[in-house]
């Protein structure tokens, strides 16, 4: 299975009162490896909204292993984990800049919609880009 890494430097807003990542701001490093991880295969989520297709989030999990802080770098790893006609399951886990040590892992899980938030197949430029992996 394919992979992206991105890596991100972590700014003292991601940061709590104790200097450490805010849980929250993982889910948002998701993001990021997500967007890249499509963007590569060649499909940018803006191009998709023109054509009618959002892909909203249906399901989160992310599992905290270790503490990033403050202006350090980490990795976040995306691959997919499923593919199907209407949906699709990233997997994501995030390291530090090393890649040697594993802070979090999660998924998410996503619909493909059209305009009215009618659940949608895949458009085919999609499927064909995805299933090749």
């Amino acid at each position: 299975m394919k992979k992206k890494a991105v890596e991100l430097r972590v700014t003292y807003a991601d940061t709590d009162a104790m200097g450490v990542v805010y849980h929250t701001n993982y889910i948002k490093w998701f993001e990021v490896g997500r967007t890249e991880y499509m963007r590569d295969l060649g499909v940018v989520y803006s191009e998709l909204e023109k054509e009618g297709y959002y892909l909203p989030v249906t399901e989160v999990y992310c599992h905290y292993l270790s503490p990033a802080r403050y202006d350090e770098c980490v990795q976040v790893v995306t691959t997919i984990n499923f593919f199907r006609r209407a949906s699709v399951r990233f997997d994501y886990e995030i390291y530090d800049a090393n890649g040697a040590v594993m802070l979090a892992e999660g998924y998410t899980a996503h619909a493909f919609i059209n305009r009215e938030g009618k659940i949608v197949r895949a458009p085919k430029h999609v499927t064909e880009k995805i299933g090749t992996l």
